[in-house]
């Protein structure tokens, strides 16, 4: 068994964390020019430009797959959750978009039964429950109007459970770099093709910046996460993604002014009590990207 190194896990979860960020505040700023179609194309253009000079230094050969059925089924869950998020970052608070976000292991607890074989467990019904319960305490529908945003959050997690999914089954056939070379590639056709009825805009001096930032950071992000549980185990590594919620937070009420609710910060906590639940009924702990 590998040796467990929490700190240096916490290390690269800050990087996780700042990454994340960062993708939020420069999503949030060039969708002032840009729908997330054509912010999609760009990122994975972007994306699609750094994987392939990484591959032009260790060879090309890993990205031929005997797969390629999954990684379509892959990246189209993937490129509707993460246009969904994109959407979301503009229709509700920060906050709220992250604490739903946060469901995306209820949602693999759920599905992997239906799509990888697994057992649907009373531990992972209890999970589920709670994971529910929490979405109800961020979103208190009857209470204040639930809005698309909140809708689009929700797709987003799902979108990213099964993305989750689908990168496990894919894992056991080909390495990280195919997989990223073969997300970001046909994700900016799909972008490119979404977007292309208004057609491509160039990104003005002030919004390129941003742009950048949203094509480094998506890759940053998940090599940050991918890397942190490498180091330690998913019950160790998801306590310090809670962390976060409070960034993203004191990000929105400081740039954006938008409001600290308690409810969303609660529902979060329940959110991540399912998620602990559901991972500590895991026999072994296992990364994903």
């Amino acid at each position: 068994m590998k040796e467990q190194r929490p700190l240096l896990a916490a290390l690269w979860m800050t990087g996780a964390i700042a990454s994340f960020t960062l993708m939020a505040v420069a999503g949030r700023a060039v969708q002032t020019e840009m729908n997330s179609f054509e912010l999609m194309a760009w990122r994975s253009a972007i994306g699609f430009s750094i994987i392939c000079a990484i591959l032009w230094h260790r060879g090309f050969a890993q990205v031929r797959t005997a797969v390629p059925w999954l990684h379509v089924q892959r990246n189209l869950f993937h490129f509707a959750g993460q246009n969904l998020w994109f959407f979301g970052l503009t229709a509700i608070p920060l906050a709220q978009l992250v604490a739903l976000e946060f469901t995306n292991p209820i949602w693999v607890a759920v599905l992997a039964p239906l799509l990888l074989g697994e057992r649907f467990t009373p531990r992972r019904a209890i999970a589920a429950g709670l994971g529910f319960a929490g979405v109800l305490v961020v979103a208190q529908p009857g209470v204040a109007p639930v809005e698309i945003g909140h809708l689009a959050g929700l797709g987003a997690a799902l979108g990213f459970a099964l993305n989750t999914i689908y990168t496990r089954r894919l894992m056991a056939h080909d390495s990280v770099l195919c997989v990223l070379f073969w997300m970001t590639a046909s994700q900016a056709v799909m972008g490119a093709a979404l977007g292309a009825p208004g057609g491509i805009p160039l990104p003005s001096a002030a919004v390129l910046p941003w742009l950048l930032v949203v094509g480094v950071t998506g890759l940053t992000a998940h090599y940050s996460l991918t890397s942190a549980l490498s180091h330690a185990p998913a019950t160790v590594v998801a306590p310090m993604e809670f962390l976060r919620l409070p960034v993203v937070a004191a990000v929105g009420a400081l740039v954006y002014a938008e409001p600290l609710l308690a409810s969303v910060f609660v529902g979060a906590a329940v959110i991540l009590a399912a998620n602990l639940v559901n991972l500590t009924g895991r026999r072994t702990p296992r990364a994903e990207t």
